[in-house]
């Protein structure tokens, strides 16, 4: 293909972009301990002030997003292309609309790791400040930047105060589900009052994980000599690893209202969990009477966010994993922008999807899924079912 040829299909596929709803389901802000700092309850406060002048590697501040792999795993210096970060919403702003992104959904950065934590009240804390600052200084400044809560896994009666205390916050739209080191996995029982709280408030629930070495399963990934085997295997093992133990547990069935979504997984793993669930299913059904039906019954209620999409050699494979899945109606595009790994949506549009496809794919089922019209504007009940 020519110089001009590839530059006028690139035009094409920018023409393409203008004319859709672009909702971004996974962008990251950067809440470093100076920026929390002001939201914070005593005596945590105090404990990020000490920490706020220390020297910062990729996601990782000693006491505030400790890795767990800091001697395993070569650190990028600050300012290397692979710390890439927004600070002001401003930046945000202007760098989504290059991307022709309308609405973004926002997660942290440094809280990814929130659940590696070992002190209960330093992580409830540090999740309280985060919503805070989120919603002062992001989500209620721009309606076009939309916020997930911070749930903690450490205290998850804590994390059912902060839903009820914003749950009607124009802003927020999602409960944030952290899985990175996490123990136990979000199937597990402690967790029921954070899923009926989220349920009742009408807000989704969506699972992100990010590449950690724990002893936690997942994570305890350190047999891999390198970050291509670590990072290759984390993000996905561990969505799988926790949906695997919330549709066994039953918690689809015990809330069939809640809304479930997960990101920066990709997108190839699904149709495996759900032949391989169905086929353990038909042998060993009794163990779990209260599904009445097929697991990839309940899968198919997921929905998931195309960040990091696999490429294949042939790009058609995308459609041919999508329809396997029964994904159409499900399956909501992001790029995990600013770090380094984010996929641009030219990228995805390269896919060929039907338009009818692309305009779900790219926008129409995120604002389904986060009941939102085009300017990001949350829907009332009766909006919202006349909009489905």
């Amino acid at each position: 293909m020519t110089y001009t040829a590839v530059a006028s299909e690139s035009d094409r596929l920018r023409a393409t972009l203008e004319q859709m709803v672009i909702v971004d389901t996974d962008v990251h802000v950067h809440e470093t301990p100076a920026a929390l700092a002001p939201y914070c309850d005593m005596p945590w406060k105090v404990a990020l002030e000490n920490i706020s002048g220390l020297r910062e590697t990729y996601l990782d501040i000693p006491g505030f997003s400790v890795g767990g792999d800091s001697t395993l795993t070569a650190k990028f210096p600050s300012g290397h292309e692979a710390t890439r970060m927004v600070h002001t919403r401003e930046e945000m702003r202007q760098a989504l609309d290059e991307l022709h992104v309308n609405i973004g959904i926002l997660f942290p950065d440094h809280l990814l790791k929130l659940p590696m934590l070992p002190q209960p009240e330093y992580a409830a804390a540090l999740a309280r400040a985060y919503n805070a600052w989120l919603i002062e200084e992001w989500t209620s400044r721009d309606h076009r930047l939309l916020g997930c809560l911070v749930a903690c896994p450490q205290d998850p009666e804590d994390s059912v105060r902060q839903i009820e205390q914003y749950h009607r916050d124009p802003g927020i739209v999602g409960v944030y589900l952290p899985c990175a080191g996490l123990e136990p996995l979000w199937g597990n029982q402690k967790y029921r009052p954070l899923f009926e709280a989220a349920e009742a408030a009408d807000l989704p629930v969506l699972l992100h994980a990010v590449t950690v070495v724990s002893p936690v399963y997942p994570f305890n990934n350190h047999g891999y000599q390198t970050e291509l085997g670590r990072h290759a295997t984390s993000h996905t093992f561990s969505v799988i690893a926790n949906l695997v133990d919330m549709v066994t547990m039953g918690v689809m069935v015990r809330y069939p209202r809640l809304r479930i979504a997960v990101t920066e997984a990709g997108i190839s793993w699904m149709p495996f969990l759900m032949n391989r669930l169905d086929k353990e299913y038909l042998e060993r059904r009794r163990e779990v009477p209260y599904l009445t039906e097929r697991p990839s019954h309940y899968l198919e209620r997921v929905h998931i966010a195309t960040q990091p999409i696999e490429e294949p050699r042939q790009l058609s494979d995308i459609v041919k994993l999508v329809e396997l899945y029964r994904g159409e109606e499900t399956t909501m595009f992001a790029s995990d922008w600013p770090h380094h790994d984010f996929d641009h949506p030219l990228k995805l549009n390269q896919v060929p999807f039907s338009p009818e496809v692309k305009r779900k794919i790219f926008g129409e089922n995120a604002l389904k899924f986060f009941k939102l019209d085009a300017s990001g504007r949350r829907l009332t009940g009766a909006e919202a079912a006349n909009a489905a």
